[in-house]
């Protein structure tokens, strides 16, 4: 196997750490946007990746950067939930096109989208998808869109996280609902249910997830899913609570998410109707079983929660800087 990959959405929170991933692994890793230029001053973290000019909406583009990989990893995602129906199958179908064309592996990070308000608390790769929102009917489209690319020559891997969260998830539930970026921390807000139970997925744990798993291609079917557990609350707060702990500041008031403000303003914001389509993740209890994970690759990537808060909160301009360390 040629150590090339492509990574789509490189410019992302999951579509960086997994291109840094696979650099410090060994690969050679090229990235796809349309600024190149702009894309190397703002990411010098990938110092590493070849940069290319291009759209992942245009079937050509991407065609031509994926000449000569093994590996697609396919992480892009309209931001702000604006436009899915309307983006992510079309750029999903490019990814194909190229994969089939290069002979390469394509890779998509999943989430939990898929799974409706019937599911049960903890979630294999065989519990059945019911999904009642039109991005979840969306993430089950590309992933049976997938499959059926597997049984036409081009094998796909999907790994299903929980919400994001790390020192470059500027795009994430983390970043935008439970801390506020660049500013020193004096509170915390918690979007769900405090007793519900919730998964979070640190992307520098993921991301090092799909490069193993890479690194093993060659003994995966031409069509793999797998759970990454990532930091499972039995509580969901205890996420906010461990993130004003780390803080130092462990007294620091926990808020309410405002809600009735989304409720109030998403006729007007498609962003907010999206919102409070998902808004049942929050108020329901879900994890991801990663049993099937652990047996392949024999453990999980897992950086303690201290660490992925501390260094998170750093990235995100959230703690002093006595505390970086």
């Amino acid at each position: 196997m040629h150590r090339i990959a492509l990574v789509i959405g490189a410019t992302g929170g999951i579509g960086s750490e997994t291109a840094l991933a696979l650099l410090a692994g060994g690969w050679t890793v090229r990235a796809l946007s349309r600024d190149p230029e702009r894309a190397r001053r703002s990411l010098p973290h990938l110092a590493g990746v070849e940069w290319l000019a291009g759209d992942a909406m245009h079937e050509g583009d991407v065609v031509a950067a994926a000449a000569g990989v093994s590996v697609i990893v396919h992480a892009a995602n309209p931001p702000g939930y604006k436009n899915w129906a309307g983006l992510v199958l079309p750029m999903l179908e490019s990814s194909i096109v190229a994969a089939k064309s290069a002979g390469a592996r394509l890779v998509l990070p999943g989430t939990v989208y898929n799974f409706g308000p019937d599911a049960p608390e903890l979630i294999d790769e065989s519990v059945p998808q019911h999904p009642q929102t039109r991005k979840g009917k969306l993430r089950v489209a590309m992933e049976e869109r997938l499959r059926r690319a597997a049984t036409e020559g081009t094998p796909a891997l999907i790994v299903r996280a929980g919400d994001f969260f790390g020192p470059r998830a500027q795009n994430s539930w983390f970043s935008q609902g439970v801390v506020k970026p660049g500013r020193p921390l004096r509170s915390v807000t918690y979007p769900g249910d405090p007793d519900a139970s919730h998964a979070f997925a640190y992307l520098p744990d993921l991301a090092a997830t799909i490069a193993r798993l890479l690194d093993r291609a060659a003994e995966l079917p031409a069509f793999e899913v797998f759970h990454f557990a990532g930091h499972a609350f039995a509580r969901g707060i205890e996420l906010a609570e461990a993130t004003r702990q780390v803080a130092g500041i462990p007294s620091a008031p926990v808020r309410r998410f405002p809600w009735f403000v989304i409720y109030l303003l998403s006729p007007l914001v498609e962003t907010f109707r999206e919102m409070l389509e998902m808004r049942y993740l929050w108020q329901t209890s879900l994890r991801l079983d990663n049993t099937k994970l652990r047996a392949f690759l024999g453990e999980e990537p897992h950086t303690p929660l201290d660490r992925a808060l501390r260094a998170t909160l750093r990235g995100l301009g959230c703690v002093p800087a006595q505390l970086s360390n």
